[in-house]
């Protein structure tokens, strides 16, 4: 009877050993496979790199512009499509600015030296825009090597928010004898143009913005110049244009107007998966 207890218990032990070595085994199988295809994976990349191939699941970039009539900031995601196409959707944010603009800075009529805060002569708005909408990028010539420049085309279109806020000035008032912060009034208003000494500061006229819907479109070329798959380095240059529904007055010496068209270049920065 004990005999067979052992025996029994023995089966048991050595069934349990075998078990285990083959689980450990199965386990460092798997992970010999995951390391191969890792491996694998890797070679891949470097042999896309070297092709000057770029292939990918999605994009996103951040980037600059620097437009004919002011700047914009852009955010930029992108899902691959097709070898050679890429939907996009974008969020620009920027400022439009007059041709007539002109900074002045006042200064101590004795000494010479600047004194309160410096400001634009006649700018009766500041026109923010918030853009966002859809596109695509389609690409035009690839890199043939990794130290090669990608081309695509870029263009979208979408909705556009104008927002107005009212430029103030800070000026010597004649009939009271005091100074004060006052925004554009009209034509009659001579004051704001008569006596202006200084800026009133970036937050004043925040609590009176208004806001104008509009219709935006670009288009441009993107040039890649990124060494990596992954990363995304790139200029691009191209033409953007906006349509709102009133007019969008910026300086009191300038007629408003409702569609706006620029030229820019843009440096842009990203990562791919």
């Amino acid at each position: 009877m004990y005999r067979k207890i052992i025996l029994l218990s023995l089966c048991f032990i050595v069934t349990g050993q075998i078990f285990a070595q083959q689980q450990e085994k199965k386990a460092e199988s798997e992970k010999d496979i995951k390391r191969q295809e890792r491996r694998q994976h890797i070679a891949d990349l470097i042999k896309r790199e070297e092709e000057g191939a770029l292939i990918y699941n999605k994009q996103s970039l951040f980037g600059f512009k620097l437009n004919t009539d002011g700047w914009t900031a852009i955010y930029e995601h992108g899902k691959y499509k097709t070898i050679n196409t890429t939907n996009t959707w974008f969020v620009e944010i920027g400022e439009r600015k007059s041709h007539k603009e002109e900074r002045i800075t006042p200064s101590d009529p004795y000494t010479g030296y600047p004194v309160g805060n410096s400001f634009i002569y006649g700018k009766r708005n500041v026109f923010y825009n918030v853009n966002i909408g859809i596109g695509q990028q389609r690409l035009i010539g690839g890199k043939g090597t990794k130290n090669g420049v990608a081309v695509s085309a870029i263009y979208g279109g979408g909705f556009s928010a104008g927002l107005l806020k009212p430029y103030y000035v800070t000026v010597y008032n004649p009939n009271t004898g005091e100074t004060q912060d006052v925004k554009y009034q009209g034509p009659s208003d001579t004051v704001f143009l008569n006596y202006p000494i200084s800026g009133a500061g970036l937050t004043k006229g925040f609590g009176e913005m208004k806001f104008m819907p509009g219709l935006v479109a670009h288009a441009g070329l993107r040039f890649d110049y990124g060494r990596y798959n992954e990363l995304l380095s790139a200029l691009e240059i191209g033409v953007s244009a906006e349509f709102y529904t009133k007019d969008m007055p910026i300086m009191v010496d300038a007629e408003a107007k409702k569609f706006f068209y620029n030229a820019y270049i843009a440096i842009e920065f990203g990562f791919r998966k």
